[in-house]
């Protein structure tokens, strides 16, 4: 989706022809489905203005996709768009995963039986503040494959993937009867990029598994992006926010005789850890939309309806020096919020959206019912660097590795050698993401943090032979930008004094999507620790988890991970859906790497800050 600054994607030329491109194989205005004719989108034959919303299936249960949805059909909508996540549905090389959460055909399917047009925004790179971008991590286990680009293994791993995923959206299409009208060709290519022969791979991959949909390529609304990220034949649509006046200009000028459509129009932002928690203008927001549909363009409300990052699965930003992971929520400020809510946004937006879809809507949804507030405590701690033994296994290397060399996807690694003593002088780290606690002989002694990548922790050592633990807390790969070869872990090495490499290390993944393994006993635990407690719940309802003085770390419940807490906030709740919840006794474990608080509130409302 978005980024620091604005992007684009696109489609190719070579072997099909513009009109093919731009209307599908079938060719005719009056072919099923969506078509270009002039500066008209026709449905069907029909002149066809597309008022869209964004929602993403991989950030809300699948239980609740028909709750949103239905929320979504309530704003006025006539269609939903969706990216699809490569990495969620193939976490390691090889066959992909469309079972349960991942059932993205399920979720089209519920799409079309509630009415809804389907625009979908597959792989390889989506963007969406999204753990790297969408595409897989072991794509960064080859060093020397060039991402985003017409890099043979790339492109080789492209094309398996497509494999997988074009045959389930081919059936789900509308000339076969099905939903899905329009499909994007990468992402926002003219903001990374400008490989023309790469696009024409992608969109060449769509037509030869089968798709007959409208391809469109999607650029931030500018002509240095659109220039970029465009190619002959495939129709270019825009993103941005603010006036859209400007952004309709730019698309006509660059495009003219075509339709107009603001792809991704932001009617809302993401939060970093840190940073302040965005939030637009209910009324200049539906003023805003009703001057773009208003012009006849189309649009496409990015997000429509909020979800959540679960487990690890936020991205970043970065500059290149500043490292800017996003948080958890995924709210986004929009009309539809993360746990469903509804409010003034909703409300202005319906009354401008339904002028034009003549869409008939029933009442403003109700709230979701909500768990009564209550407090525990906790029952047990488990420490993580005694447990290490049932977590993981070591890989033995001279240097440490980073995670991509070991096969992790996400989580936290950690990295054990013996040094030599005794000894004091300044330990540093090069290459490391994200943030690394460092332990002489079990004693936390600093922390390092790549934000300050000339940082160094006073180590003393007083033994002929001590034990140096480094944990590394892994936040979120880039998403977007020239920087997205972000490996994770340690991607250097670890020096003593600014310059001697200390070797023979152990390296241990922790994906910690498994906990059984852990034994927790009562009294303190010092350092990082898993902390359990019990949860009584008499009707299983929505829920937020707040961890009011502790730390940073991580947070599951009945054994899947709701994503990260961090006390610099903004965001001071996860949520906790309904399907998650059991009746009677509920587990919480929190992994807390500083310092635990005393209590873990359950509370009915958000604090996203």
């Amino acid at each position: 989706m978005t980024g620091l600054t604005r992007r684009g994607f696109l489609g190719g030329a070579a072997a099909i022809t513009a009109s093919a491109v731009l209307a599908g194989p079938a060719g005719a205005a009056g072919r099923r489905g969506l078509s270009v004719s002039g500066e008209r989108f026709l449905l069907d034959g029909k002149p066809f203005q597309i008022v869209s919303g964004a929602i993403h299936y991989f950030r809300i249960h699948p239980d609740q996709w028909r709750d949103r949805l239905e929320r979504l059909k309530a704003l006025g909508l006539n269609t939903i768009e969706t990216y699809v996540a490569w990495n969620f549905h193939q976490p390691k090389r090889g066959r992909a995963d469309f079972s349960g959460w991942r059932d993205l055909p399920r979720f089209i399917r519920t799409a079309g039986e509630l009415g809804f047009q389907v625009i979908v925004r597959p792989s390889p790179y989506i963007c969406a503040e999204w753990e790297f971008g969408g595409l897989p991590s072991w794509l960064l286990a080859d060093r020397d494959m060039e991402l985003r680009c017409a890099d043979p293994a790339y492109l080789a791993a492209v094309d398996e993937w497509y494999d997988e995923l074009i045959p389930r959206l081919v059936p789900l299409e509308a000339q076969h009867g099905g939903p899905v009208v329009a499909v994007q060709i990468e992402n926002e290519y003219g903001s990374y990029g400008n490989d023309t022969s790469y696009l024409a791979h992608l969109r060449d991959g769509l037509r030869s598994r089968g798709m007959t949909s409208l391809l469109f390529a999607a650029d931030g609304a500018s002509e240095f992006f659109m220039r970029f990220g465009s190619l002959p034949g495939t129709l270019e649509v825009g993103t941005g926010d603010g006036d859209p006046r400007p952004s309709i200009a730019a698309m006509k000028e660059f495009q003219p005789g075509k339709p107009v459509m603001m792809a991704e129009y932001w009617d809302g932002w993401f939060d970093h850890w840190g940073e302040e928690h965005h939030t637009r203008d209910a009324a200049q927001m539906a003023s805003y939309v009703d001057t773009l549909l208003a012009t006849g363009a189309s649009v496409n409300l990015y997000m429509a309806c909020g979800g959540t990052n679960f487990g690890f699965t936020a991205g970043a930003n970065t500059s290149g020096t500043t490292y800017q992971p996003t948080v958890t929520s995924y709210d986004y400020d929009s009309p539809v919020g993360e746990a469903g809510d509804v409010g003034a946004k909703f409300t202005a937006l319906r009354s401008v959206i339904t002028k034009y879809t003549k869409a008939p809507v029933g009442p403003v949804p109700a709230r979701s019912p909500r768990q009564p507030a209550q407090t525990v405590t906790v029952s047990g701690s488990a420490s993580l660097l005694e447990a290490l033994p049932v977590l993981s296994k070591p890989v033995r290397s001279a240097q440490p590795l980073p995670m991509e060399r070991v096969g992790q996807a996400t989580g936290l690694i950690h990295y054990r050698t013996t040094v030599q003593g005794p000894h004091a002088g300044p330990l540093s780290i090069h290459g490391l993401a994200d943030r690394a606690l460092v332990f002489v002989d079990g004693v936390q002694v600093g922390l390092l943090d790549r934000n300050q990548p000339s940082g160094t922790v006073e180590v003393k050592l007083t033994k002929p032979a001590t034990r140096l633990d480094i944990l590394v807390d892994a936040m979120g790969r880039v998403n977007y930008g020239p920087y997205l070869a972000d490996r994770k872990g340690i991607d250097g090495w670890v020096a003593m004094s600014t310059q001697q490499k200390l070797f023979g290390w152990e390296t241990r993944p922790l994906p910690l999507d498994d906990l059984s393994g852990l034994r927790f006993t009562t009294g303190a635990v010092v350092g990082p620790a898993f902390h359990r407690a019990t949860v009584s719940v008499a009707s299983p309802e929505d829920a937020f988890v707040a961890l009011p003085g502790w730390e940073k770390g991580v947070v599951w419940l009945n054994g899947v991970n709701l994503g990260r807490y961090w006390k610099i906030g903004p965001q001071r709740t996860l949520y906790a859906p309904k399907p998650l919840w059991r009746r009677g006794e509920n587990s919480v474990v929190v992994l807390e790497l500083h310092q635990p608080g005393t209590a873990i509130e359950i509370r009915p409302e958000a604090d996203l800050g």
